[in-house]
């Protein structure tokens, strides 16, 4: 098993247990993937929830950028809430998770297909 495999795999399990989401595994291959070397760098793997720089990052960088959402309070709003539903107290949140629960979220799927 790959490097890149041992880690989605510990993303589904994040998935499953932390957030109580049975994921869809082409999915989080693809934002995986999408997601390029950054996901071997300990610091760049990992969100900070109470970082305000690192959520403006996810939101530009990630929902403008990425998804090509509109920026307005509700891309804050779904950001809170995938950081309250990862678990605000839990140290480890993954970049990878927290993207595909937001690329679910506003149902943006079908930019990674």
């Amino acid at each position: 098993m790959s490097k890149r495999d041992e880690l989605i795999a510990k993303y589904a399990a994040d998935l499953k247990e932390k957030c109580g989401v049975n994921p869809d595994m082409d999915l989080l291959k693809k934002v995986t993937v999408g997601l390029g070397p950054s996901i071997y760098n300990a610091d760049a793997a990992t969100v900070s929830g109470s970082d305000d720089k690192e959520l403006a990052t996810v939101k530009n960088n990630f929902l403008i950028k990425k998804l090509g959402l509109k920026n307005d309070a509700s891309l804050d709003k779904a950001i809170d809430a995938v950081i309250e539903k990862y678990g605000r107290s839990n140290r480890n949140k993954y970049r990878a998770v927290i993207y595909y629960l937001l690329a679910k979220h506003f149902k943006k799927e079908s930019v990674y297909k």
